[in-house]
């Protein structure tokens, strides 16, 4: 006997959602992952606001860039990147890159943003490895995904969690959604063919990571337009994809 998972539901409610939370490890981790995402979401009146974890200063390749100038120049692309997409508010959180892991300390800083921006959806990266697309599985990614599930439940909305939160003055908030992307799993596609040039000048931003982004468009359409075939959209529409957890 052969079961078939149900095709993914396309489309997003965005009834009673006003503000949206990205939590991912790396600059460029949100632009690959859910730009056109985020892009629909601006243009329907969505405040979206990112936390990234780390400022990317282990990345690129050139040895003579010192790791400051780096994290400098991360942080900018990253803040250009959110810019393209209506996105005004970007939060960095300066932990190790390279070396992420899901820490009680990361759990604690991540609920803080979560409570003092209190969103009705988070998104975040899966914190579950996929053997099929190991790049999208960089154990910072998988590091960031289980913090920030970690902060959506249970830290963010119990008051006994990071007690020194309360003290900041920051109140317990509970998380209806959580939305991860790059997923083995998922059960959520969004068209995003009519964002996909925001997305593009998104990754464009960050030069220091894919140069002059030769044969880039090429693979995000050959990508997502994969994407939105398996989740029953017709020929010639592009996708982004995720798997949403109630959490209320």
């Amino acid at each position: 006997m052969t079961s078939t998972a149900p095709a993914p539901a396309v489309g997003d409610a965005l009834a009673g959602v006003s503000t949206i939370l990205v939590v991912t490890a790396h600059p460029d981790d949100v632009d690959f992952g859910a730009a056109g995402t985020v892009a629909t979401w601006t243009a329907a009146g969505v405040d979206v606001v990112y936390c990234i974890v780390t400022d990317g200063d282990a990345g690129g390749s050139d040895r003579s860039v010192s790791r400051a100038e780096m994290a400098a120049t991360r942080r900018r692309e990253q803040q250009a990147a959110a810019a393209a997409l209506g996105v005004r508010d970007v939060r960095f959180l300066g932990h190790p890159d390279g070396r992420l892991t899901p820490s009680i300390e990361l759990r604690r800083d991540i609920s803080r943003v979560i409570r003092q921006v209190r969103p009705d959806r988070v998104v975040t990266q899966s914190p579950e490895r996929d053997w099929h697309r190991i790049y999208a599985s960089h154990p910072d990614h998988l590091a960031a995904g289980e913090a920030a599930a970690c902060a959506v439940y249970p830290d963010a909305r119990n008051p006994f969690a990071h007690p020194e939160l309360l003290e900041e003055g920051l109140e317990p908030h509970t998380v209806p959604e959580l939305w991860l992307m790059a997923t083995a799993r998922p059960d959520r596609v969004i068209d995003v063919t009519d964002h996909f040039d925001a997305k593009l000048a998104a990754l464009r931003s960050h030069a220091s990571q894919i140069g002059e982004g030769d044969g880039l468009e090429e693979r995000l359409r050959a990508w997502m337009s994969g994407t939105a075939l398996a989740g029953g959209l017709p020929d010639g529409r592009l996708a982004e994809a995720f798997l949403v957890v109630d959490c209320r």
